[in-house]
């Protein structure tokens, strides 16, 4: 298939361009390479990407709707992955209007572009911060999910939303995939477990909010990667799917975690509690066995593992 894969050379983005390329699918990778981050982190993330005859890689936001017709009228796509998206519970809170313009005006820019040149398949990275605070656990895709508490949950519902909205009057197929704490080899770096591994290799203090015992269902990237691909062979009519783990962590037993499989002691600065940061993830994950063979099978143990192994490694050859 020919596939456009929107922030393809983000975290997962990357994971997923190659992994579709050795399935022999035509990839053309979009990404803006901003600066929430390094750029030069993304453009490590594709090196092998680049390797693949069947790759293409084109640098345009998906707020330029110009930029985004000209891509669509110049090549044919069967199908369009979205994961691009302002990123992170916290910055969402101050500064909301970003990403209300880039998630969901971004999203609709797309949205359009996908009716105008008939493409009927869709897949679009959502969130678990769309539950909120649920009491309900684990959580469900049946689940209320009116209760945001970050401008970043509120956006991905809307675009939820608004996937659902051109699947009724267009008939796209499409899947909402809501992602559980994504973490594993090229995770950004603001994210906890790249930030408590640097500082605590650094010796260096790292930021713990609230009394540790927050908990979220990590979800190693190669679990998720399957899920997706899953998703790209069995997409159908309109779904939104959980992609998790199934097990919760709380947070001061990840450090702990870290630690054993760096072996360094944290040097801990305990912080209150934040806006926007839910108390506790845990995926329920029936529907993706049912729908898409989906199977995860990385402990958080292997997979801070299989993380520090990576962190180590491109730390040497940096």
């Amino acid at each position: 298939m020919r596939i456009l894969v929107t922030g393809g050379a983000g975290f997962i983005g990357s994971h997923l361009c190659e992994a579709l390329l050795k399935e022999s699918h035509q990839i053309t990778c979009l990404d803006n390479f901003d600066d929430f981050y390094d750029p030069s982190i993304k453009q490590l993330n594709i090196q092998n990407c680049l390797h693949y005859s069947t790759f293409e890689l084109v640098k345009i936001d998906i707020l330029d709707s110009a930029a985004l017709e000209h891509l669509f009228s110049l090549k044919s796509f069967d199908m369009v992955i979205h994961l691009a998206a302002k990123a992170g519970v916290r910055p969402s809170i101050a500064n909301p209007q970003i990403y209300q313009k880039v998630n969901i005006e971004g999203t609709t820019n797309l949205l359009e572009a996908i009716r105008k040149h008939s493409i009927k398949k869709l897949i679009l990275a959502s969130s678990s911060s769309v539950y909120g605070n649920n009491k309900k656990i684990p959580y469900s895709e049946t689940d209320n999910v009116d209760n945001a508490i970050s401008p970043y949950a509120a956006t991905k519902k809307a675009c939820e939303i608004l996937a659902y909205t051109y699947h009724h009057l267009f008939q796209i197929e499409t899947f909402c995939l809501r992602f559980f704490t994504v973490y594993g080899p090229r995770q950004r770096p603001e994210m906890a477990i790249h930030y408590f591994t640097r500082n605590i290799d650094k010796g260096e203090p790292i930021n713990v909010f609230g009394d540790g015992k927050t908990y979220r269902d990590y979800t190693y990237i190669d679990d998720i990667i399957q899920g997706i691909l899953g998703c790209v062979y069995n997409l159908r009519g309109y779904e939104i799917i959980n992609l998790g783990e199934s097990e919760t962590t709380s947070l001061i037993d990840l450090v702990s975690f870290i630690e054993l499989a760096i072996e360094k002691k944290a040097k801990i600065n305990w912080l209150p509690m934040q806006a926007g940061d839910v108390e506790k993830t845990f995926a329920d994950i029936r529907k993706a066995e049912s729908l898409i063979s989906y199977s995860p099978g990385t402990s958080i143990k292997i997979g801070i593992q299989n993380f520090i192994e990576w962190y180590k490694q491109r730390n040497a050859n940096w």
